[in-house]
């Protein structure tokens, strides 16, 4: 039984393809959380654009 785990523990088969999916976990996080914040700074100015034309008519 430790034999197996120390065989397992010497074993890198696969090591690169989860630094790969790590990575692109991180690009695709990254521009998902920008979206959100954007999304609510452009409702924010919409809202207040909306409510100047308003008072202002």
């Amino acid at each position: 039984m430790i034999d197996t785990f120390k065989r397992l523990h010497r074993d890198e088969n696969g090591q690169d393809l989860v630094e790969y999916a790590l990575i692109i976990v991180l690009f695709c996080l990254g521009p998902v959380a920008t979206m959100k914040t954007l999304a609510n700074y452009i409702a924010n100015s919409f809202t207040t654009v909306g409510g100047t034309l308003t008072s202002s008519v």
